[in-house]
């Protein structure tokens, strides 16, 4: 297994099937040894929902399975950046790696790669700067990984070639994003490129997600110069890519 990119949402998913398991176990001491036909079937109706849900969480553990990519929404995404031609290019919300992975065949060899995100364990068990650095390693390719905040990049102005932001805009409170993309357009060089990966979720709950991520791009100050919204069936996942300029 080449690469680990961990569990996500592992806590409430634990603490799903921890509260399943019980509901299973005091099912279990209503059941044994009584007499009375009421406690039987609460018994049995509790048994069902513990397991339930406890089967649900545990089932979902493993979604997205922490050792796949699923390459093909990378790949689309790369297609349409210039990073064979970036010498220097920030994924900002890196996470444990995956875009990093990614679009590591697109990247040239020589460029300078950082990848930054706040590493916030209690969503992905074991994210970290070194897991994310250890998986792209593997991936070959020889990235800084820093932890920071996207609404306050530690690089100087106008100097990253490409800026991208892979399915983290939409994590954020609708203003959070908003400075993350001002902080990009801050960052990226006058003649670079912005581009942006997005689930179909937008934060007022518009539903056309292609309008509103070029929209809220546009606010920060870019130029949009392509939105193309993917259909991928292999990886059953539906995808907004928007790419822009300063």
């Amino acid at each position: 297994m080449p690469y680990y990119f961990g569990v996500y949402h592992w806590r409430r998913r634990l603490r799903a099937i921890v509260l399943g398991a019980l509901g299973v176990a005091v099912a279990t001491a209503l059941a044994v040894g009584s007499r009375s036909r009421f406690r039987r079937l609460l018994a049995v109706g509790l048994a069902l929902w513990g397991g339930r849900t406890g089967w649900r969480a545990a089932s979902r553990l493993a979604r997205p399975a922490p050792w796949r990519l699923d390459r093909g929404k990378y790949e689309a995404f790369a297609a349409e950046l210039p990073l064979d031609a970036a010498d220097r290019v920030l994924d900002v919300g890196c996470g444990t790696g995956r875009s990093l992975v990614g679009m590591a065949p697109a990247l040239d060899s020589a460029a300078t790669v950082v990848g930054l995100d706040v590493f916030d364990d209690r969503v992905i068990l074991g994210n970290a700067p070194t897991l994310a650095a250890r998986n792209a390693s593997r991936a070959g390719l020889d990235a800084a990984v820093v932890r920071g905040d996207a609404a306050r990049l530690p690089v100087a102005d106008g100097s990253i070639d490409v800026v991208t932001a892979c399915r983290m805009l939409h994590d954020l409170p609708a203003p959070a994003a908003r400075r993350a993309l001002a902080e990009a357009h801050r960052a990226c060089a006058p003649d670079g490129t912005l581009g942006v990966l997005e689930l179909p979720i937008t934060h007022d709950g518009s539903t056309d997600p292609a309008t509103y991520w070029r929209e809220l791009v546009t606010e920060a100050g870019f130029t949009v110069t392509t939105v193309t919204e993917l259909e991928l069936e292999r990886e059953r996942g539906r995808y907004v890519v928007v790419v822009a300029e300063p």
